[in-house]
């Protein structure tokens, strides 16, 4: 895969989400850096059996079921779906807590996310991918099955354009739910803050790794959240319970940078413990930059298999 014109003037996320339709929003992210990537050309291709339909004239004869028009005696023909090379279900956080930001100094989360997800949903159909989506805030709220189809880039896309309105985040209880809606071994994509308690997390993921699922992680961070850099004092609400509290920045600062670090830290172990291939991103960085590194980067679970093959561990 080639590099990225390095002339190329990224898009700042800011002027992103000044276009208001997500549907161009998405379209500008992948335009800005989709002439740089090389597609590799496709290896084989096989099909998957989805329905019957009644067979009509000028059909190929081969792929009538004769064992439905033995029991009918009406003639049908099995329709096939086009399996690729790869089934993406994107699960987006909905949750309260995503809607932070947006204000004069930057990007609400939702919104980051929310266009992050579009525009891979963009790409990986213009590959003849199949991609679905689940939302989900304490539950999965919104599930869409991957498929690939001509009106698929619209239905996710619609989806994704609904203001998030969920509250409580539960992700484990989330995680739990899609597992049971996804079938065959794909690609998983959590995009989410991830500010909820994780005690449980690595059992759910669990879920998905033991399965064969590959499993790829997108934290989106507001700048602020990570460095704490508000200054005068005032009253900080958490915007899921709704409950607030009197603080002087200047006083916190040290406990709280200590305590997001802790907590990102273990997120980190529990995602390296699964195999699982994460990125930390904030609402800062050009979307372009954040496409290409999913993009480019090997899973997590391929390289754990490769070194154990060759007897090497990690460094």
């Amino acid at each position: 895969m080639s590099r990225p014109n390095t002339t190329h003037r990224f898009l700042d996320p800011r002027a992103l989400m000044e276009i208001k339709s997500l549907s161009l929003r998405a379209r500008a992210v992948v335009e800005g850096f989709m002439s740089g990537l090389h597609r590799s050309p496709r290896n084989g291709f096989s099909t998957e059996f989805t329905e019957y339909r009644q067979y009509s004239q000028g059909d190929d004869v081969r792929f009538l079921d004769w064992k439905v028009m033995a029991r009918n005696d009406r003639e049908f023909i099995k329709k096939f779906e086009d399996e690729t090379n790869l089934r993406c279900t994107f699960m987006v956080d909905f949750s309260k807590s995503m809607e932070f930001g947006g204000d004069d100094s930057g990007v609400k989360k939702s919104d980051y996310g929310r266009t992050l997800a579009a525009s891979l949903t963009w790409f990986l159909l213009q590959q003849r991918d199949a991609v679905g989506l689940a939302t989900f805030d304490r539950d999965v709220r919104e599930f869409i099955p991957p498929r690939y189809r001509q009106d698929q880039l619209n239905t996710i896309l619609g989806r994704l354009e609904t203001q998030p309105v969920g509250q409580v985040t539960d992700l484990c209880q989330a995680l739990n739910k899609l597992a049971s809606l996804v079938g065959k071994r794909g690609m998983i994509v959590l995009v989410s803050d991830f500010l909820t308690p994780i005690a449980d997390l690595e059992k759910s993921l669990n879920l998905f790794t033991a399965a064969g699922h590959d499993v790829r992680v997108v934290q989106v961070l507001d700048q602020r959240e990570l460095n704490f850099d508000f200054e005068d004092a005032a009253i900080f609400e958490d915007m899921e319970s709704g409950r607030s509290l009197i603080l002087d920045p200047s006083l916190a600062r040290e406990s709280y940078l200590e305590k997001i670090k802790a907590h990102n830290a273990a997120l980190d172990d529990t995602f390296s413990a699964q195999g699982i291939t994460s990125f930390r991103v904030t609402t800062t960085e050009p979307m372009e930059l954040v496409l290409l590194r999913f993009l480019q980067q090997q899973p997590a679970r391929a390289v754990v298999r490769q070194r154990r093959s060759t007897g090497r561990t990690a460094a």
